[in-house]
């Protein structure tokens, strides 16, 4: 047949011929006879010329008679999706960026939904809309609306089944997650990943409006790792791509052993004073560090801090102490006393890296800490003897032994002592994973900068590099070579982590943030030409990016997106948006025209459904019994109202965009609360399983939690997401 290939039943016929509302592929073959004989008649009719020979008005694909000529095409970009696509499993968040990248970069073509003319595309906005779940769509998490009582029972969605109701209200959540339907499964079955066509009939209130902005919601599955049941970061999901690399690249790197050394060659650099890089309270909060108390500035956020200290025992009674910083600015050295070019700032920078041992009790307590100021001299070295008897001395990674510790007097009070009168608030303390060695100093301060965070792990977040990899990596430095033996040196790992960081001022925030395998989506958006160029030449810059989000994203993604927009509410979120893709009216920041790539996120519906990233620190108010259900959901009413308020501002969002903008909206996860106790469950309970017996466990953990650990995992794992084009 040369190029002219076979082609399925249900390619040949449209939908909108079949007859007696029966699928195509259902009929006999005299009725395909006859269905035949009207596609020839159907494609004969006289059609608009603006209309694309291979599509109908509604976007489907439509047949084109055998030897037909070549008609007139209209170049506006569509998205179309069809049964042929075969479908097999959820699409994920890479998926996502796929077709943001194939539409306004130089991404491959998506396999799950078909674009024509993407070349028309011109734009690319996507929404991060945390809180906005699935089971919102069937009425299984029940939306209220205005007037009515949140215990009508016509408050859930018609659609869904007293059988739903049932397994939701009497299965306690933090022990068995089951899905919308009530059967428990670890299964696919179509209706977990096919997309759904939307219609505002079948819709809770508060969701309708988004029919009128998309056609189908898509299941999108959430990064995460099945055996510890751990859930990926969506964020960097998104705005983290894979480098396409060649057959001969990936065949050298396979000959390679050990961390490849990066490739500097066409690097250039931009000197980045230290300050840029101190770590937000934000990823303080998400990485476990306990926070100075400078960084709560209302009462309600103080009050709220103390009560979780005085839960967690970390408490002055408790041996905690706090530098001497009276508020954040109060480590701001004024501009006169500040050298010029200086990358320190004219803070005082002091890396630190402490050794541990086991004592009684199975706590890790205190036995050497070593600290290296900005010239590499060392500051501090000195052995500490723990209060507690010793269980073991971890001589393999500390390097420290019983004969070592013998002749010592220092004790941790001793130290904290000394360390209170070394730590001032222009001191920016360095160090990897430097929350093990708060903790065990039980010492708090405000300015820190984690070589863990600030260096990307080659397969991203929430996975962090170790510290041997870095400096063999960036440093082309082999250090603790002792280790399972003779243990570690800690002035080296000091030394180490302050060259990592002195490294990252020269070269600029982007060094590190990208490994050999993936980019920011920004970068690759500033490789690619703009519209009608072929390629990058002087006056024909690359295409631009910009982030809008709640607090200060230039810390973070935004210091590597064009322009970065701080809001405080949603409707701010909006409105940047606005800014972002139309530019500025007189093009004061953002030129005319706008940008080409936004990424914004909503999070005040995440907020009342306590998704947010710091809910882990509430966790330990709870109740930790197996059938407490500490994250209950806020009334139906609430809830509907601000599902209602932030479907409204997607759907304003929609209508200010120009025409030929693609628009993503995604959720990132699915309900992760229950996920979240239950894996502190199962921390507290393999902490007390290694010193206590089984009736004496304050949290048992049996077959039973660890299979409601899995479908806990699998729950917070059914995102969603719209996509369309304007």
């Amino acid at each position: 047949m040369g190029k002219n290939k076979k082609r399925k039943l249900s390619q040949l016929i449209p939908d909108e011929i079949a007859h007696d509302g029966k699928p195509a592929h259902d009929v006999g073959i005299g009725s395909t006879l006859a269905n035949l004989q009207a596609s020839e008649l159907h494609n004969q009719q006289p059609q608009d010329t603006a209309q694309d020979a291979n599509y109908d008005e509604a976007g489907e694909w439509i047949v084109v008679g055998r030897g037909g000529k070549k008609r007139k095409t209209n170049n506006y970009p569509a998205l179309v999706y069809n049964e042929l696509h075969k479908q097999q499993s959820s699409i994920k968040i890479q998926d996502l960026q796929t077709i943001i990248l194939y539409c306004i970069a130089d991404g491959p073509s998506p396999q799950w939904v078909s674009i024509r003319h993407h070349f028309g595309v011109k734009k690319a906005v996507v929404l991060f809309v945390p809180g906005l779940e699935r089971r919102m769509f069937d009425g299984s998490v029940r939306l209220g609306t205005a007037g009515n009582s949140d215990q009508d029972p016509e408050l859930s969605n018609a659609t869904s089944s007293p059988v739903k109701e049932e397994v939701i209200q009497n299965v306690p959540s933090s022990i068995a997650v089951q899905p919308s339907n009530g059967i428990s499964r670890t299964f696919a079955s179509p209706d977990d990943y096919l997309p759904v066509r939307l219609a505002a009939e079948d819709l809770p209130q508060p969701l309708q409006s988004l029919a009128d902005c998309f056609e189908h919601l898509w299941p999108v599955k959430a990064p995460g790792d099945d055996r510890p049941s751990k859930v990926y970061s969506p964020l960097h999901a998104m705005l983290n791509a894979h480098i396409p690399k060649s057959h001969e690249q990936k065949e050298a790197e396979k000959a390679m052993k050990g961390a490849k050394p990066v490739n500097g060659q066409h690097w250039q650099n931009k000197r980045t004073p230290i300050t840029k890089f101190i770590t937000t309270k934000e990823e303080l909060q998400e990485n476990d560090y306990v926070l100075h108390p400078v960084w709560f500035t209302t009462e309600a956020e103080r009050a709220a801090e103390v009560k979780r200290r005085e839960a967690a025992t970390q408490t002055t009674e408790r041996g905690w102490v706090d530098t001497q910083a009276a508020n954040l600015e109060a480590g701001v050295v004024p501009d006169k006393d500040v050298e010029k070019g200086s990358l320190n700032a004219g803070r005082t920078i002091l890396a630190m890296d402490c050794e541990m041992c086991k004592v009684d009790g199975d706590d890790a307590a205190l036995t050497r800490i070593s600290l290296v100021g900005w010239d590499s001299e060392v500051v501090m070295d000195e052995l500490v003897k723990p209060d507690k008897p010793i269980v073991d001395y971890l001589t393999q990674f500390s390097g420290i032994t019983a004969e070592s510790l013998d002749p010592v007097t220092t004790t941790l009070a001793d130290i904290q002592k000394r360390l209170l009168g070394i730590l001032t608030s222009q001191t920016i303390l360095v160090g990897h994973s430097l929350h093990f060695d708060l903790e065990a100093l039980k010492l708090t301060h405000p300015f820190i900068i984690d070589t863990s965070i600030l260096y990307q792990h080659p397969r991203g977040p929430p996975l962090k590099p170790s510290l041997k990899w870095l400096a063999q990596k960036y440093l082309a430095r082999e250090i603790q070579k002792g280790h399972g033996s003779v243990g570690h040196n800690s002035i080296e790992d000091s030394r180490a982590c302050l060259d990592l960081v002195k490294m990252k001022c020269e070269k600029g925030p982007e060094w590190g943030s990208s490994t050999t395998s993936q980019e920011t989506i920004f970068k690759r958006l500033a490789r690619t030409p703009l519209n009608g160029h072929s390629s990058l030449t002087e006056g024909n810059y690359g295409k631009i990016g910009a982030i809008i989000d709640h607090g200060a994203p230039e810390k973070n993604f935004g210091q590597i997106a064009t322009y970065s927009i701080g809001c405080n509410t949603d409707a701010e979120v909006v409105e940047g948006v606005k800014r972002a893709v139309l530019g500025d009216p007189d093009g004061a920041v953002i030129p005319g025209g706008g940008v080409d790539f936004t990424w914004a996120r909503m999070r005040e519906l995440e907020a009342l459904r306590g998704w947010s990233n710091n809910h882990r620190f509430d966790l330990i108010q709870m109740d930790e019994s197996p059938t407490a259900n500490g994250d209950a959901e806020p009334p139906p009413s609430e809830l509907g109202k601000k599902v209602a308020s932030t479907v409204s501002l997607v759907q304003e969002v929609h209508a200010s965009l120009p025409p030929c903008t693609l628009l993503v909206v995604y959720s990132g996860t699915g309900d992760p609360r229950d996920l979240a106790r239950l894996q502190k469950m199962q921390r507290t309970f393999k902490k007390e399983y290694k010193t206590k017996k089984w009736d004496q466990l304050s949290v048992k953990w049996t077959d039973t939690e660890e299979q409601a650990l899995k479908q806990a995992y699998r729950k917070a794992r059914e995102g969603l997401g719209f996509v369309t084009i304007t």
